[in-house]
C-alpha cells in the first residue's frame, strides 16, 4: 500500500495501477487489496468504482474478497459496501458506509450516485435508515463545525429523501431532524421533529424537539418538549440533565440545579446528573470543591453510560487547571515582541533593572543568542539561591549567568518529552494519566530536562511556539517532566517517597518557572489521591506565604502564577486563598502574547488557551 503522501488522486492511480495488473493476473486477492487502497486515497473517484464493478464481475460478486473482521481495513469495509449495494442490499450497503463515516467522518465515503439516488429511501426499510442515520449522529460533533460539514452532506440528502418516502414514520422523522440539528439545518430539524412527535407522541420524540428547539434558540420551546419528555418517562435522569443544561446556559442556573436536585434524589449515583450537578454548582459559587468531586467520581465510575466533558469544560482555558499560563518575565516580553518583527534578529542589547529566573534568562539567550543581556543588580534575598537549603540543585550560577547542574537528558527521554509536553490539558487528572509514559525514564533524565529543554517538535504546534514563544515550550517541557516525577516509586508511601521529597527541592530551590512545575505536580497529586491532599494544601501554603514575604521586598514574577497554582488546590485553607487572591489582585496579571500576524487567531488562542 502507498503511504498517501501528496496528491489522493495519483496515490488512488497508483492503487489501481497495481489492481489492474493483479486482475490481469487473475490474483484477484491483491486486486481488491489494491481497490481497498485506492477507494481510502480517492473514495469518490469514478475509476475505482468502474475497477470494482469489473473485479465483481470476474469473481461473481467480490464480498468473499472483503469480508469483515475485527480488525478490518476501512477500505475493504467501504468496497464491500459498495459491492452489497450492486447486489441489490442498499440498506446493509449504506450502515457499512455509515461505519466508516464513524470511523473517519471528514471523509466523503458516501459521495456516490447510489447514495445520492431518490429512489433509495424506498428500496431500504425505514427502521433500517432510521438506524443508520442515527449511527451517522453519534459518530459526529453537535453541531458539526462548517468546515466537516461537506461528507456528511449525503446522509443528509437521504434523510430529506427518507422523511418524504416514509412521512409518517416516527423514529425516521425523529433519526433524521437529530442529523439535520447537526448540520445546521434547525428549521428542517424542527420541522421533522414536529411531525414525528404529531405521528407518534413519544419520550424521544420529544427529545429530538427539544434538542431542535434549543439549536434554534427557541429555550421557552425546547424547555416545554423536554418536561413532556419527562412525563412520558419520569425514570429517565438523562432528560433531567439535559433540562438542567438548558436553562443554566439560558441564564436560568438556580431553576436548572433544582432540576438536578430532583435528579438526584431519584438516583445519587446517576452519571449523567453528577456531572452535571458539579459543573452547576461550580459555575454557580466558583469553588474548587465541586470540580475535585467530579474528578473523584470520574475516577471511581469509569464505566459510565457515555464520555462527559463537564470537567473538561469547567477547567478549560482556567490557569493550571486546564492550562500551563503564559511566562509574565520582562525579559520574555521583550523576546516575544522581537520575534514578531519581521528580518533577522542580530546583535543588540537589553538592560534588565534585576536578574530574572534562571529559565527565562536561558530561554532568552537560546532565543536570541547574538544579543547582549545587562542585569543592572540583584535586589535580595537573592534569586540565584535556593529558598530552603539541603535540597538537591539544578541550577549553578557564575555572577549572574546560571548554568545547569545536571548532565543532558538521553535521546530517549528527549524523544519522549517531545510528543507529550503541550501547554493545555483537560484537567490535571487527565494530565496526570496522560503521564504515565514517563514512568519508565530515570530520575535524572527527567531533572535534566528540567534544566536542558530540548528544541520543540518539528509539528505545527512545536514551529509555532519556537517562532513566536519558545518559553511556552520550555514551560509544557518542565511541566510534564515533573509530572514524569510524580510518577517515580509511584510504591513508596507519600510522606517518605522519593517522588515527594524529589519535588519539594524543586519547589524549594532556586525561584523559577520549575517552581511552578514542582507545585503544579504536587497539586495534581492532591487531585488524584485524596490522602495526600492535606499534605499538599500544607506545602502550597507554606511556599506561597515564602513568595508573600518575598514580594515584599522584590519582584517576584512568578507570583501571580503560583497564586493560580494554590487557587487550583484541592482542600486550601480560606487563609491561604485569601493570601492568593489578594497576590493575584496586586501583581500585575501574566498576559498572553498577542496572535502573530498572518496566524488564524483561533490556531493560536487553542495552542496557549485550550480553547476551541
Amino acid at each position: 500500500m502507498t503511504e498517501g503522501i501528496g496528491d489522493p488522486r495519483l496515490s488512488a492511480e497508483g492503487e489501481l495501477a497495481l489492481a489492474r495488473m493483479a486482475l490481469d493476473e487473475a490474483d484477484y486477492g491483491h486486486a481488491a487489496d489494491h481497490v481497498a487502497g485506492a477507494l481510502v486515497h480517492a473514495p469518490t473517484m469514478p475509476e475505482v468504482h468502474e475497477l470494482l464493478a469489473k473485479l465483481a464481475a470476474r469473481t461473481g460478486g467480490a464480498l468473499d474478497l472483503f469480508p469483515l473482521a475485527d480488525h478490518v481495513y476501512i477500505g475493504a469495509v467501504v468496497a464491500r459496501g459498495h459491492l452489497l449495494a450492486a447486489a441489490g442490499k442498499p440498506g446493509e450497503a449504506l450502515e457499512l458506509l455509515a461505519a466508516a463515516t464513524g470511523h473517519q467522518p471528514t471523509v466523503d465515503w458516501a459521495g456516490v450516485p447510489w447514495v445520492a439516488d431518490p429512489d433509495l429511501a424506498t428500496r431500504v426499510d425505514p427502521d433500517q435508515l432510521a438506524r443508520t442515520i442515527m449511527q451517522v449522529c453519534a459518530g459526529v460533533p453537535d453541531p458539526v463545525p462548517d468546515e466537516q460539514r461537506e461528507p456528511l452532506r449525503p446522509y443528509l440528502r437521504v434523510a430529506k429523501h427518507a422523511a418524504a418516502a416514509h412521512p409518517r414514520h416516527a423514529l425516521l422523522l425523529g433519526a433524521a431532524s437529530a442529523l439535520a440539528r447537526r448540520m445546521g439545518e434547525t428549521a428542517i430539524a424542527i420541522d421533522w421533529a414536529q411531525r414525528g412527535v404529531r405521528v407518534m407522541p413519544s419520550k424521544l420524540g420529544e427529545v429530538w424537539l427539544g434538542y431542535a428547539y434549543r439549536s434554534a434558540g427557541r429555550t421557552r420551546e425546547s424547555i416545554a418538549a423536554l418536561r413532556r419528555a419527562v412525563a412520558h418517562d419520569p425514570a429517565d435522569l438523562s432528560v433531567y440533565a439535559d433540562i438542567a443544561g438548558t436553562l443554566a446556559d439560558n441564564g436560568q442556573l438556580d431553576e436548572a440545579i433544582r432540576w438536578i436536585d430532583d435528579a438526584l434524589a431519584r438516583d445519587a449515583e446517576f452519571d449523567c446528573a453528577v456531572h452535571t450537578a458539579h459543573r452547576l454548582r461550580y459555575r454557580r459559587d466558583g469553588k474548587l470543591s465541586h470540580l475535585v468531586a467530579l474528578a473523584d467520581f470520574q475516577r471511581h465510575h469509569p464505566d459510565d453510560s457515555h464520555e462527559h466533558t463537564d470537567l473538561a469544560e469547567c477547567c478549560q482555558d482556567v490557569p493550571w487547571l486546564g492550562r500551563l499560563p503564559a511566562a509574565g518575565e520582562a525579559v520574555i516580553n521583550v523576546l516575544r515582541q522581537m520575534l514578531e518583527t519581521e528580518g533577522p534578529i542580530t546583535g543588540g542589547r537589553l538592560r534588565l533593572s534585576n536578574l530574572e529566573p534562571p529559565s527565562a534568562m536561558r530561554t532568552v539567550g537560546a532565543a536570541l543568542p547574538d544579543m547582549a543581556v545587562m542585569v543592572e543588580r540583584v535586589p535580595e534575598p537573592d534569586i540565584r539561591l535556593p529558598r530552603r537549603t539541603g535540597g538537591r540543585s539544578v541550577w549553578e550560577f557564575f555572577e549572574t549567568d546560571a548554568m545547569p547542574a545536571l548532565r543532558e537528558p538521553s535521546d530517549a527521554a528527549v524523544e519522549r518529552i517531545r510528543q507529550l509536553a503541550l501547554p493545555a490539558w483537560p484537567h490535571p487528572q487527565s494530565a496526570y494519566d496522560a503521564a504515565v509514559s514517563l514512568a519508565l525514564l530515570d530520575m535524572d533524565d527527567l531533572l535534566a530536562l528540567l534544566v536542558h529543554p530540548p528544541a520543540p517538535p518539528a509539528t505545527e504546534l512545536g514551529t509555532a511556539l519556537a517562532a513566536h514563544d519558545p518559553s511556552l515550550w520550555v514551560r509544557s517541557v518542565q511541566v510534564w517532566a515533573c509530572l514524569g516525577l510524580l510518577h517515580h516509586r509511584t510504591d513508596e508511601p507519600w510522606r517518605t517517597s522519593t517522588r515527594r521529597r524529589v519535588l519539594l527541592d524543586l519547589a524549594w530551590g532556586v525561584e523559577d518557572w520549575i517552581t511552578e512545575a514542582a507545585l503544579f505536580a504536587l497539586v495534581t497529586a492532591a487531585w488524584v489521591t485524596p490522602e495526600v491532599r492535606a499534605d499538599v494544601a500544607t506545602l502550597v501554603r507554606e511556599r506561597l506565604a515564602d513568595i508573600a514575604e518575598v514580594v515584599r521586598r522584590r519582584p517576584v514574577t512568578i507570583a501571580w502564577s503560583v497564586a493560580q497554582l494554590a487557587l487550583a488546590t484541592p482542600e486550601l485553607d480560606a487563609k491561604t486563598e485569601l493570601v492568593a487572591r489578594t497576590i493575584i489582585a496586586a501583581e500585575r496579571p501574566v498576559e498572553e502574547p498577542p496572535a502573530p500576524p498572518q496566524r488564524k487567531a483561533g490556531f493560536w488562542r487553542r495552542l496557549l488557551g485550550g480553547r476551541g
